[in-house]
């Protein structure tokens, strides 16, 4: 039995990967969300301590967090325009029938761009 040029498994292995990158994408993105509102929560926190207005350290954070959520943002598309590269030069008969290439990419970039849209919300809703 000969054996065949074609392995699926090189294709499964992208979509793996371009999963795992979609999955750091938002944990980043989740994380900077966070950090970005971390500084409003010790604010309120430490304003119902004390009757004395708090010292405001939240524009460190939203910097912070903002930054994140860009760099998770931008680590999913550039993780969709590397898989779209590396899945447009495998032979066809390494992927399966009526595999669309554009969807796991089309999916990739609406996220990066909502993650950017997240940013500039966290950016205009600083106090």
């Amino acid at each position: 039995m000969p054996i065949s040029e074609s392995d699926p498994r090189v294709f499964f292995a992208a979509e793996r990967t371009l999963l795992a990158w979609l999955r750091t994408g938002l944990t980043i993105i989740a994380l900077g969300f966070v950090v970005s509102r971390f500084g409003l929560f010790i604010q309120l926190f430490e304003a119902q301590l004390q009757s004395i207005p708090a010292v405001s350290h939240t524009s460190l954070s939203a910097f912070m967090g903002i930054l994140f959520v860009i760099t998770g943002s931008l680590t999913i598309v550039i993780a969709a325009v590397q898989h779209y590269r590396y899945i447009s030069q495998l032979p066809q008969t390494d992927l399966p029938p009526r595999y669309s290439k554009s969807f796991a990419v089309l999916l990739s970039f609406l996220l990066g761009i909502l993650g950017m849209g997240l940013a500039g919300y966290l950016l205009l809703s600083q106090p």
